[in-house]
C-alpha cells in the first residue's frame, strides 16, 4: 500500500483533482485521535490497541501520540512494528497459539504479557517465558449476539480455565484472565456475563486475578447506526466491581471500533453491464473483503468525476469486483443511484478496520493508495 504524504482537505478534493483509477483509502488522523480519547476517557482501565485491525505505521504512531500506551499483537512482525514505532509501549501477545520460535522472538523483545487456552500451549510458555510474566487464561462461553464468534477457534471452558489458572500461579507467573465477546457486539450484557463467569472461575481456582482483559468486540458505526460505547463501558466497570471481592485491573483491546471511522475508501466504477450490474476497481479480494465475511452495510455516496453527488432514485444492483473470478461479488446488491455512470466513484465510510490488512494482489488488483485528509 502506497501513501500520499500530502494532506488534503477531504476525499472530494483528492478525487476531483487526481481522478485516481485505483482504489484509495483516506485516513483522517483527527478522527482517530478523537476515538482514542473516547476510549481513554470512557473505559475504566488500560486501553490496548489490537494491531491486527490496521497495522499502518500512521495508525500506530497517531494512536501512541493520542495516549495509547499498550498494543495487542498477534505475531512477531507486529511485535517488531510496535517496538520500532513505540519502543516504550506495553506489548501484549494475546494470540493464544504460538510456535516455539515465535515465543522466543517475543521473549527477546521483552514481551511480558501472554494468553493461553490449553494445557499444551501452557507447557510451551512455562518452558520459554521468564517467571514473573503475566499469563491470562482465555475463557469462551456459548453466548450469541455478535457478528461472529471467536469461541470456535480460541478460548476454553470454565473447568479447564480454573485448572490453567492454578498452573499459572503455581509456575510463578502472574495470573489473569481474558475473553472476547465477538465482533461487532452491541449488547453490554455479554460482557457482564463473561465478567461474572470469570469471577466464578477465579474463585473456584482459588486465584486472585491481577488483571481482567475484556477483549475487543466493541461495535463500530454501521448503516447509519452510531456505536454507543458508554453503556458498554459502564456495564463493564459495574460488573467487575460487583463480581469480584478484589477487583482486578481492567484491560480492553479495541481494534475495529478504534480505527474503523478514521478511514473511508473510494472505488471507481469500471463498467455498468447491459443488465445493470456494476463492476468496480475493488472487490472482495481487496478493500471490500469484509462485505463477503460480515455482509457489512457501510454507508456510501456516489460521486461523479467532478465531485457531484449522484441523487438518482436508488436501484438495487449486483456489484462485482475487478478480478477474473466469478466469486468476486458483493454478497448482496447495493442500492445505487439510477444515474450512476462509468468512472464515477463510490466512497464508503467506516473502512479503517482490516481493509489494508487483508488485501490480496490477486489478478494484479488490490494496490490501494492511502491519502491523508483533514476531514472525512
Amino acid at each position: 500500500m502506497k501513501n500520499d504524504k500530502t494532506l488534503w482537505a477531504a476525499p472530494f478534493d483528492f478525487l476531483t483533482s487526481r481522478q485516481p483509477d485505483r482504489p484509495v483509502a483516506f485516513f483522517c488522523a483527527p478522527v482517530l485521535h478523537n476515538m482514542a480519547q473516547r476510549f481513554l476517557r470512557g473505559f475504566d482501565g488500560l486501553v490496548s490497541y489490537a494491531v491486527k485491525a490496521n497495522a499502518d505505521t500512521a495508525v500506530i504512531t497517531n494512536l501512541h501520540a493520542a495516549g495509547i500506551k499498550a498494543f495487542d499483537v498477534a505475531s512477531p512482525v507486529e511485535i517488531d512494528l510496535v517496538r520500532s514505532l513505540a519502543p516504550l509501549a506495553a506489548v501484549h501477545y494475546n494470540n493464544p497459539v504460538r510456535s516455539r520460535s515465535e515465543i522466543a522472538h517475543a521473549v527477546d523483545a521483552g514481551v511480558m504479557s501472554w494468553s493461553v487456552d490449553s494445557l499444551s500451549e501452557f507447557a510451551k510458555l512455562a518452558a520459554l517465558v521468564p517467571q514473573g510474566a503475566e499469563i491470562s487464561v482465555r475463557l469462551r462461553l456459548p453466548i450469541k449476539g455478535a457478528a461472529y464468534d471467536f469461541g470456535e477457534k480460541f478460548g476454553t471452558d470454565t473447568t479447564l480455565a480454573a485448572e490453567l489458572l492454578q498452573k499459572v500461579k503455581a509456575a510463578g507467573f502472574i495470573p489473569s484472565m481474558t475473553f472476547h465477546p465477538g465482533t461487532q457486539c452491541h449488547d453490554p450484557e455479554i460482557w457482564v456475563r463473561y465478567i461474572q463467569t470469570c469471577a466464578k472461575v477465579a474463585a473456584q481456582a482459588g486465584v486472585t486475578l491481577h488483571r481482567l482483559n475484556v477483549g475487543g468486540g466493541f461495535p463500530a458505526r454501521r448503516s447509519g447506526r452510531e456505536a454507543d460505547l458508554d453503556p458498554i463501558f459502564n456495564a463493564i466497570s459495574e460488573a467487575a466491581t460487583t463480581a469480584f471481592a478484589k477487583r482486578p485491573q481492567l484491560v480492553c483491546e479495541p481494534g475495529r471500533a478504534m480505527v474503523s471511522d478514521a478511514f473511508s475508501l473510494a472505488s471507481r466504477v469500471k463498467a455498468i453491464h447491459d443488465n445493470g450490474a456494476v463492476y468496480l476497481n475493488d472487490g472482495i479480494y481487496g478493500g471490500l473483503t469484509e462485505f463477503r465475511d460480515l455482509n457489512n452495510n457501510h454507508e456510501f455516496v456516489a460521486l461523479s468525476p467532478d465531485g457531484d453527488i449522484r441523487h438518482g432514485k436508488a436501484q438495487a444492483r449486483a456489484v462485482f469486483g475487478p478480478t477474473c473470478d466469478s466469486l468476486d461479488k458483493l454478497p448482496a446488491p447495493l442500492p445505487l443511484p439510477g444515474d450512476l455512470q462509468e468512472e464515477d466513484y463510490l466512497l464508503f465510510a467506516g473502512m479503517g478496520a482490516y481493509v489494508n490488512a487483508t488485501c490480496t494482489r490477486f489478478n494484479g488488483y488490490g494496490d490501494i493508495q492511502t491519502v491523508m485528509v483533514g476531514s472525512l
